[in-house]
Order: structure tokens, then sequence, then C-alpha cells
């Protein structure tokens, strides 16, 4: 059973995968910032070539056949580059800097592979660090389906017309999980045997300033874990999670920029930043003079982020005046 369950190709898993929404290398952090909010998509990728909008009144041209995807682009990567602190005095300049700027110098985050390609060769290449696996779509039926199911991805033309998906880890390990039977006796072995708990976690005193989490953020977002929040003592308090900060929007680097980490994670954690907060983070801005954070954020009152991980229900959504300036 084991055996036929590996022998499943890769494309068993983008049934039902929309297609990616992509930008240029060439494009600026602010058209990456406007595709991130206008979509229902937490990523984009980022391919090494142009390429056309489907949706285009144009036809779409031929591109070349090196056309490559080179990593992926979160509203996390954006927030943390606002909060460095050669940014924060003039955020709408940091946006015109070109999406190189954000990418991950880490090697084979993303990874090509083709339909074809076994389920075997694609765990091996998620054990060697791939976070992504962009996979060509090729069936032409199938994509119709997929561009009906996602009204709201608008998906990207690439070289010889093809569109693409991409598979995460989460995909191949959901897949193994429908079969977790199959590995038995290891689903009941527990989590501590299995060897997979790390104690190298990376923390941030409560009463630090949040600013000084800004590298630990973004480390965390390439590892797939969090920071930490300790205590004195080192006891853990909390979390800053960039699974959080993916469904902010940039107005949390003004929150980062201002207060301590404690503060931060009562910020983006409670469905809504308290009012109490919000007028601390307002005071501490003028206070150092950062007009242009405030100015372009407007954190007086509609620009209020809602970091609720999409996890209230729509009754709750509609009825929180916390979501008027979420990302959906």
């Amino acid at each position: 059973m084991a055996a036929r369950l590996l022998s499943h190709e890769v494309s068993d898993l983008c049934l039902g995968k929309p297609p990616l929404r992509s930008l240029s290398i060439s494009a600026t952090i602010r058209h990456a910032l406007t595709a991130l909010k206008s979509s229902d998509d937490t990523h984009i990728s980022i391919w090494t070539c142009n390429h056309h909008n489907s949706t285009s009144d144009h036809h779409p041209q031929l591109i070349h056949d090196d056309c490559r995807c080179v990593g992926k682009i979160c509203m996390v990567d954006i927030i943390c580059y606002l909060s460095k602190q050669d940014n924060i005095s003039s955020p709408s300049s940091a946006l015109k800097s070109p999406l190189s700027t954000l990418l991950s110098h880490v090697p084979g985050v993303v990874r090509h592979v083709e339909p074809s390609s076994s389920l075997i060769e694609a765990i091996d290449l998620i054990i060697d660090g791939a976070q992504n696996l962009v996979v060509p779509i090729k069936n032409k039926t199938l994509k119709r389906k997929q561009l009906c199911q996602y009204p709201s991805t608008t998906p990207t033309i690439h070289s010889s017309s093809r569109e693409f998906c991409w598979l995460t880890q989460e995909d191949v390990i959901r897949f193994f999980l429908s079969s977790i039977g199959l590995f038995s006796p290891t689903a009941a072995y527990s989590i501590e045997s299995l060897g997979i708990i790390t104690t190298d976690i990376l923390t941030i005193n409560y009463h630090s300033p949040a600013a000084k989490a800004v590298d630990a953020i973004s480390t965390s977002l390439t590892d797939q874990t969090s920071v930490a929040v300790v205590d004195d003592d080192g006891v853990l308090i909390g979390e800053i999670s960039p699974f959080t900060l993916i469904y902010c929007d940039e107005t949390v680097a003004a929150a980062i920029t201002t207060l301590s980490a404690g503060e931060l994670m009562a910020y983006v954690d409670c469905g809504g930043p308290p009012e109490d907060v919000i007028k601390v983070v307002e005071a501490r801005l003028k206070e150092r003079n950062l007009t242009g954070m405030l100015e372009k954020f407007s954190i007086y009152s509609t620009g209020i982020p809602d970091c609720n991980n999409n996890s209230s229900s729509d009754d709750e959504t509609a009825s929180s005046p916390a979501n008027t300036g979420s990302r959906r």
C-alpha cells in the first residue's frame, strides 16, 4: 500500500490548485503590496521574465523558455522591510525599491518540477529545503474549472502561454495525512519520540522594543516558525507569528516601530488592535516625528489592520468594527 501511495506523480497533488498570480522581478515592492491587498493569495510568485495577465484585452505574447520563478513575497516580507531603521522615516520611498530587495537569500526555497515528477522526488526536494514546488498546469479543461472556482484569482500567462501552480509542504503533508493508516505504527508514536521537536528557538523579551525582533521575524518566516515572547525568567508568554502577520497589512510596520514585543502581541492577536494601543502607536509616531509613516498608513482611523487570521465567522467579521481595514 505504501509503495502504491509513493507511486503518485506531482500532478496528482495539483488537482484543484489555482493558477499562480505573479510579478516580474523588475517590479517594485509597491506592486507586490498592491497585488497582495487585491487578492486572497498570501504569497505572490516572483519571476525572472515579463508575463501577461490572461484577462488582458491583448493577446498574450510568447515569452522566453527560461522564464523561471525565483522566489515568493508575502505581507510579512513587506512589513519587516518597512520596519527597518532605514525605511521608517520614508515608507513611500521604501515601497519604490525593487522586489529583489525582499527575495530570500536561502537557495532552493522555490523549485521547478515537471507534472510527471514522482512524489518521491518532490519529498526529496522538500527535505533539501524547498518550500514551494512550481508545477506547470497541463490540463486545459481543469484550468477552466479552476478559473471558475477561484474568480478572485487572476492567473498569469508565462512562457509558451503556460500557467503554473505551486505545491507547498503543507500540500504534501496533507496528502499523506489522508492515508496516515498506511504508515502505522508511526501514527501511534508521540511527537517527542519522533525527534521532530527543536529547542533552537528565536526569542525576544516581553518588554523589549518590537523593532529588535524584525530580523527574527524575517528568519522565522523563512524557517516557518515563530518568535517566542518570554519574560525576564525565560518563561514563554506568547509569540509573534508570521502566520498571523501574513493576514495583516502594511500599517503593522508602524506598530513594530513604536511598540514593545508584548504590546505588539496585543496589537495583532486580538482580532484587531485595541483602541488604547492604537493611541500609543499614534502618540509615539508623533513623538519621534515620523510624519511620513503617520500620513502613509493612516493610523488614526480607517487604516487599522485586522490580523484575525481569517479565524472568525462571517457574522463576526461583518459585525466587528476592527475589520474595516482588513485584507481579505
